[in-house]
């Protein structure tokens, strides 16, 4: 028997595999489990540069799996990025924005992108552009609200060019008062292409500033228990050019987060131009096991993206939605690439699934995994036709962050089982969780599986009878072993298993005994990647490798983690003398009053992005 590279005792492991259900201690060698049992069955793997360490009681779960987020894009962005994900209290946001404007230099931004919303606030209402205007009176600030809308302050709509001359973009508006000019609201009618082109024309980091950027995030998401991700490719995020850090990292060796990654049309009209040009320079599943292709989508032709914003009615599809979502699919088909389509409305599930099985009667979809990404609203009916074709649904908790808007266009019964997740599982259709962060959700696991678990929204609205809510078992087994499937590494990884690969967490509390309320304020103390530690709090820090300083070091992730609650980030600040940044004009600011009204209606358009 050889010996082992780390032994791991005085635990309490949920393995998640039914063959060895729990254990005290487990035995890792060559980065995968050799063995899990009992204290005297592991020590017996002990030689003499075997490391131990004790765990002191704590819950062992197999490492995180988020089946749908946008990591890559994230960690691009991560440094630039203040968090309000966890912050209490309209007051203490404000407080945050009022110290980072200060601390951040000409000519950059301030920008709060996803991850709240206001009923999370004890005020339980979203900052006017007075406020911002107060918080941040000279430097450009931009916050984005969910899918719906964005609020840039003065210095922003100076920094962007917004004037009572700027015509009004396909899809969206921007608010003005009664004299014309720009108010600082920018509304998706009812896409957001508005919202994320107005984010593209801020400073980006330099390319040097991006592979810390993505060092950062993939430590915060290791904190928080995550060891793998597939992600979703994304708008504005173009391959293999806006990949260039995650490849140079995984070539350095310096991923801590395994990443399955799906490839994203970026090109209207254009879209079997694109995948015609990937199928023939890469594969599904070359790579290896950090940093592996998955397949193709969230989005394969944009006439089928069938944008969720829940402040605006369900848009009504292009015609040529059919034609186009068949050429797509077929070409995949024929290639055997796996794929995956953002689907939020039942109408358009219908649609879909019309094409796909058409497709199939002619290159039958055995064996070919893709799945639906989101799927609030789809019917029973539409299930049954998905399980049919051996497809899969990857659900996210955009519910709980956008909930309440759900049930005051929808109601409260429809709500109720959107997704109809307790359904998918009864049919046996394979079903992972996750996230969809950055852009609306948090990336934060825990504030999932409490969503999953208590069927309630981030403000504490209830949604689900028990009859759609997970138990505690069953929501993590989504987020490992149903995860797992959608990058078809189910047999290698989502348990704790001889055999299986060494990604685990070890929790901040027990999971499966804290009260409801305390899910969300979980994370890991000890999270462990290929049998190697990737973070350590407390005890087990000194275990974990050092990062580099956050760089530009007037970066908000220096500085996070200062409110209770808020998303802290492992990073400490380290100033720097200058920024790896590409400039745009600073300007002044004059303040605006908060709009009348929030919302409005239109008609949408095929040129948004995720």
């Amino acid at each position: 028997m050889s010996t082992a590279n780390l032994i791991l005792k005085n635990g309490r492991f949920f393995t998640g595999d039914a063959r060895k259900a729990n254990a005290s201690a487990a035995a890792i060698t060559d980065g995968r489990f050799s063995i899990l049992g009992s204290e005297q069955e592991v020590m017996a793997q002990k030689g003499p540069a075997t490391q131990v360490i004790d765990l002191e009681g704590r819950t062992v779960i197999p490492g995180l799996i988020d089946s749908h987020i946008h990591t890559i894009r994230g960690g691009l962005n991560f440094n630039l990025e203040l968090r309000w994900d966890g912050v209490p209290s309209l007051a203490d946001a404000l407080r945050k924005l009022r110290a980072q404007a200060q601390r951040t230099p000409p000519p950059q931004w301030v920008r709060v992108v996803g991850g709240w919303n206001e009923f999370q606030f004890a005020e339980r209402r979203m900052p006017t552009l007075e406020e911002i205007n107060a918080a941040a009176p000279e430097t450009p600030v931009f916050i984005l609200y969910l899918y719906g809308m964005a609020l840039l302050n003065g210095a922003a709509l100076r920094a962007v060019g917004y004037t009572r001359d700027t015509p009004n973009p396909p899809g969206g508006e921007i608010q003005r008062d009664r004299h014309g000019n720009p108010t600082g609201l920018l509304i998706a009618k009812p896409n957001a292409a508005i919202l994320y082109s107005t984010l593209a024309k801020g400073p980006k980091l330099s390319y040097e500033d991006q592979l810390n950027s993505t060092r950062h995030f993939m430590r915060e998401l290791n904190r928080l228990g995550l060891t793998s991700v597939i992600d979703a490719g994304g708008g504005f995020q173009n391959y293999p050019d806006d990949y260039k850090a995650v490849e140079e990292l995984h070539q350095q060796g310096l991923l801590s987060v395994r990443i399955a990654y799906n490839l994203f049309t970026q090109r209207p009209k254009q879209e079997i131009e694109d995948f015609r040009k990937w199928t023939a320079m890469v594969r599904p599943g070359q790579g290896d096991a950090f940093y592996r292709m998955n397949g193709a989508g969230e989005m394969l032709v944009f006439s089928a993206a069938d944008f969720e914003d829940f402040l605006e009615p369900r848009p009504d599809l292009a015609s040529s939605l059919e034609d186009e979502l068949e050429t797509v699919v077929r070409h995949l088909a024929e290639h055997r690439w796996p794929f995956r389509l953002h689907a939020t409305y039942d109408e358009s599930i219908t649609r879909f699934l019309d094409v796909f099985e058409k497709v199939n009667r002619d290159v039958p979809f055995q064996g070919l995994r893709w799945w639906f990404d989101h799927a609030e609203t789809i019917t029973p009916r539409n299930l049954e036709r998905t399980r049919a074709l051996g497809g899969g649904i990857a659900i996210q908790d955009r519910m709980a962050f956008q909930g309440e808007h759900f049930i005051a266009r929808y109601g409260a019964d429809a709500a109720a089982h959107s997704p109809p997740i307790r359904r998918m599982l009864d049919l046996g259709i394979p079903v992972g969780a996750g996230t969809d962060a950055t852009r609306v959700a948090s990336y934060n696991p825990w504030v999932s599986l409490y969503w999953l678990v208590t069927g309630k929204t981030l403000g504490g609205a209830a949604l689900y009878p028990a009859s759609n809510r997970m138990s505690r078992e069953e929501a993590l087994r989504l987020y490992t072993q149903g995860s797992a499937w959608f990058s078809g590494e189910d047999q290698e990884k989502g348990t704790l298993s001889e055999g299986k690969l060494a990604d685990f967490a070890v929790l901040s509390a027990d999971y499966f005994s804290v009260p409801e309320e305390e899910i969300k304020q979980l994370q890991s103390v000890l999270t462990v990647v290929d049998g190697k530690v990737v973070y350590g709090s407390g005890k087990f820090g000194p275990l974990a490798p050092p990062l580099p300083p956050v760089s530009p070091g007037w970066s908000p992730v220096a500085a996070s983690g200062d409110l209770p609650g808020a998303s802290a980030s492992p990073a400490h600040a380290h100033a720097h003398a200058h920024s790896h940044v590409h400039a745009h004009s600073h300007v002044h600011a004059h303040p605006f009053t908060p709009p009348p009204s929030l919302w409005g209606s239109g008609s949408g358009c095929d040129c948004f992005v995720f």
